[in-house]
Order: structure tokens, then C-alpha cells, then sequence
């Protein structure tokens, strides 16, 4: 059961769109950080609150890629393979960082710190290879920028 907090941002949310179908994306992102990763109940709460059909929102949060449909780690590494970031050494990079961290993308470390994730496209062609962590976009990567990055977090 959501917080009273995440019910009371779900609401002001609302009075920002002209309708409730327009906000659900920004409602999945406080599910999202009130469980950690997007559940069928948060789904239902949500559209309770907005009181639309459930089916709506769970459209939405199965075809986006940035809703964790399951739990992740304290860190969720996602790793641009798109284009951009192809051509400049995206897989490179994810192999150096599935390496550092001993899992391959759609895993989690053992300890529960780590989940490695690869994403369609993050936006950011423009400073590719690129990563995001939780809410943290690493742009420009190389071998040392991804080593040094994560070994702040460890």
C-alpha cells in the first residue's frame, strides 16, 4: 500500500495534466521509488487514484524500459545500446562493467548492490557511450571513467 506521501504526489501530479491517461508516466515514477520497482499492486493503486481503468497504466509501464518490473539493486547500472552509443564503444563498455562486476546485463550482484541493464536509447546521442545509474546520467565514457565510477559506489 502506497504511502501517504506517494497518494498526495499522485494527486498533485494529476492537477498538472488536462487528463489522468496523460500523467501516468510520472505516476509510475513514484511507485517506482516507493517500492523500488514498478508492482501490479502500485499499478492498481494507481489507477485507483486517478480512477482510470488498471489496464492504462499497465500499457505504459510494460512499454517503457525505464520501469523496473522487478526489484533491482541498490545501483541500477543501464547501459545505452543504441546507435549512438554503438558505434562509440557501447558494447565495449558494457562488457568492461559486466566484467568489473561479475554479472552479465539482466542480473543482479549476489550482495543486492549491483543490477546491469541495457536500454534502447537514454537520450544523450550526443555524449555517447553512455550510462545511467539510479537517477545519474555518466556520459563520455572510456575504461577509466566506467572503472572509476564504479568504484566510487562500491
Amino acid at each position: 500500500m502506497l504511502s501517504e506521501a506517494a497518494v498526495n504526489e499522485i494527486k498533485e501530479i494529476r492537477k498538472r495534466y488536462v487528463t489522468a491517461r496523460s500523467c501516468i508516466m510520472p505516476c509510475l515514477y513514484v511507485i517506482q521509488r516507493e517500492y523500488g520497482y514498478i508492482t501490479e499492486d502500485g499499478m492498481r493503486e494507481i489507477a485507483k487514484i486517478l480512477d482510470i481503468n488498471p489496464i492504462l497504466v499497465f500499457e505504459v509501464s510494460t512499454f517503457y524500459t525505464m520501469y523496473n518490473k522487478k526489484p533491482v539493486g541498490k545501483y541500477h547500472v543501464q547501459v545505452c545500446t543504441n546507435i549512438s552509443c554503438s558505434i562509440l564503444d557501447g558494447e565495449h563498455i558494457l562488457d568492461v562493467i559486466s566484467k568489473k562486476l561479475g554479472i552479465k546485463a539482466k542480473e543482479t550482484t549476489p550482495d543486492k548492490k549491483f543490477t546491469l541493464s541495457t536500454v534502447e536509447c537514454l537520450g544523450s546521442c550526443g555524449t555517447a557511450p553512455m550510462m545511467q545509474i539510479n537517477d545519474k546520467y555518466y556520459e563520455n565514457l572510456n575504461d577509466a571513467k566506467v572503472e572509476e565510477i564504479l568504484n566510487s559506489l562500491r
